[in-house]
Formats: C-alpha cells, sequence, structure tokens
C-alpha cells in the first residue's frame, strides 16, 4: 500500500496510482480527523469520493501517534489524550471513537486503536502497551458499521513469549484481519526479522495478515516467506524525495556526481513506461536545480519498482519459482 496519509501520496494523483496498478492506498486517522476533519469528509461523500480514489482504502488508527507524539499526550485505559500538532487544542481518542472516524471516512479496511510501544522498550513496557492493546481490542469492534472491515493488530515488542500471548487473545476476536503492529519503530533489522518469523504463523491463515510498517524490498520478501500477505511503507516515497531510488542492484543517490553525464537510466533492469522518457542525467539536474518534478519522478520510479516487486511475488509464490524471486532482488 503506498501511503497517503493526508489522503494523497506525495507529488501523485490518485491517476497515477491507477496506471501503476496499485489496487488499495493507506491514510492516517488522527491527521486526516486533524484537518480537513471528519465531519466535512462525510458531508463530502467519503474519503474516496474526496480524494478521487475508486479501490479500497485502509486507514491508520492513530495508534502510532500515541507513540510519535509521546510528548504531547497523556494515554490511559479509557483512551488518549493528544495536544493537536496543529494548534495545540485538546483531542481525546478512545478505541470507540477511532472506529467511529474511519466509518465516517467510509474506508473499506479500518484499523483497531492500540497502542504502539517505542523502541527501544522494557518488557514491562511492551507488556503494558500489549495489555492496554487487549482491552481495547473488543471496544473496537463494538462500534463498527455494516461493511466496515476491522483489522486486529498483535503487540508484545520483540518477546517472543508476549507475542504469542497477544497472538492468542487478539485472533480470538472476530477481526476481518489481523496485523503484527509494533515493528519498524527502530529496532535493527535483526531484532525485527524474529518477531516477524515466529508472530506470522500465529495468525489465521484464511484471513488477512498485514505487517505494517514495512519496508525494504528485502524485508518484504522475508515477510512473504513467513507467511505475511499486506504491506504499507513510507520508504519508497520519502526516500524519492531525498534523491533515492530503489533498482535490482540496490538503492542509489539520483542527485551524485556520477549520474551527470548518464543519458540512459539508472539501472536497465527497472525502467518504467511512467519514467521512462527521462534520463538519469536529467533527473539529477531536476535534484540539483530543486525542481518539483524531480521527487514526481522519483516517485513514480520507486513506486513502478515497489509495483513490480508484489507482482514477481504473487507470480513466484502461485509458480513456485521462489528461489528466482529471491536471487533476483538479493541486492535491492
Amino acid at each position: 500500500m503506498p501511503v497517503g496519509t493526508y489522503g494523497t501520496v506525495k507529488t501523485l494523483g490518485s491517476e497515477d496510482l491507477e496506471q501503476l496498478g496499485f489496487e488499495l492506498v493507506l491514510s492516517n486517522t488522527y491527521h486526516l480527523s486533524q484537518r480537513p476533519g471528519a465531519d466535512l469528509i462525510e458531508r463530502l461523500g467519503g474519503l474516496h469520493r474526496f480524494m478521487s480514489w475508486s479501490k479500497p482504502i485502509l486507514t491508520d488508527s492513530g495508534g502510532f501517534q500515541v507513540m510519535s507524539l509521546a510528548k504531547s499526550r497523556k494515554i490511559t485505559d479509557e483512551g488518549v489524550t493528544f495536544r493537536s500538532h496543529l494548534d495545540g487544542n485538546e483531542t481525546f481518542l478512545t478505541p470507540e471513537r477511532s472506529i467511529q472516524i474511519q466509518g465516517q471516512f467510509g474506508v473499506d479496511v479500518s484499523m483497531a486503536l492500540d497502542e504502539c510501544p517505542p523502541f527501544p522498550c522494557t518488557k514491562d513496557g511492551a507488556a503494558e502497551a500489549m495489555r492496554r492493546t487487549h482491552q481495547w481490542a473488543p471496544r473496537n469492534l463494538s462500534v463498527k458499521r455494516e461493511g466496515q472491515a476491522v483489522f486486529g493488530i498483535v503487540q508484545g515488542g520483540t518477546h517472543e513469549d508476549l507475542r504469542k500471548e497477544s497472538a492468542g487473545t487478539v485472533t480470538n476476536l472476530e477481526f476481518d484481519g489481523f496485523a503484527i503492529g509494533g515493528v519498524s519503530v527502530g529496532e535493527p533489522t535483526d531484532m525485527q526479522y524474529p518477531v516477524v518469523e515466529y508472530t506470522a504463523p500465529l495468525l489465521p491463515a484464511g484471513k488477512p495478515r498485514y505487517l505494517m510498517g514495512v519496508g525494504h524490498p528485502q524485508d518484504i520478501i522475508h515477510a512473504v516467506a513467513c507467511g505475511i500477505d499486506m504491506f504499507d511503507c513510507v520508504l519508497p516515497t520519502r526516500m524519492a524525495r531525498h534523491h533515492a531510488l530503489y533498482t535490482l542492484n540496490g538503492r542509489i543517490n539520483a542527485a551524485n556526481q556520477e549520474w551527470a553525464n548518464h543519458g540512459g537510466p539508472h539501472d536497465p533492469d527497472s525502467v518504467f513506461p511512467q519514467t521512462e522518457r527521462y534520463s538519469a542525467a536529467y533527473i539529477r539536474h531536476l535534484f540539483k536545480t530543486d525542481e518539483p518534478l524531480a521527487a514526481r519522478l522519483a516517485t513514480l520510479h520507486n513506486l513502478a519498482f515497489y509495483a513490480r516487486l508484489m507482482r514477481e511475488v504473487r507470480e513466484a509464490v502461485e509458480g513456485g519459482t521462489w528461489p528466482a524471486l529471491v536471487s533476483r532482488y538479493a541486492r535491492a
């Protein structure tokens, strides 16, 4: 899922995402509820109409902001009190209110409000966040609208026993899908991979399994091998705005001097219809002159790369060619 926090994937329109072949995008409940507001979006026909996107939308619950806005929030078993990052006004978010806001948006998949522990975090801290996530889980389900899918979230930090306990509790509820939360929050890869390896098989095979906030191409390939189905990450779009392009030979800096006289593509094996007419030298020139087109072309390239990755992942799973796919993306 490309990340469109404010109802837009930065530098792109919905028609771009359609042409790239994406079927699902992610937006953020907290940020959209702050501006322009859930009431306005509902009044204008819902988030699909608001952003002119006819395919499915998944919204994050605001749970990540429970962690990221730690200096301006207070959390209790009842809910979270925020100070708005826009004007400092106080906002009280409960599990029920989060799901109701997502219902106002009219999105297809709503994420349950959870508490995402930061990294590093003590085991006691991870256990407390998990306890509160479990307490909130049925409250999220209690207010879902007809046709509103709600996914539950497994927490537990990097601790196998907590993850096992959390998976057992959350999957016992009638969620429409299940997510592994609390990864990609700053922990090194060698700590992230074991969490995915021992948690993914604990989630029901007959419902979607979603790894939140991941990730690099090789992280995705590893997680798919563990049984994960769905991903979102800001990396392809955020890195694009900072000159970084994904290729089969690794991530490159499109503003580097080495591309100044390069009249062809950065990677002949990663050429996409949306950007093939533009040379590496031209894209470097755009970045060096701070032209907005640079970020747009880099974003189109990176999302095309990720769209191809996910298509080839599906083909490899279905066709039994997984080892060849792993080899193809070994340096990506």
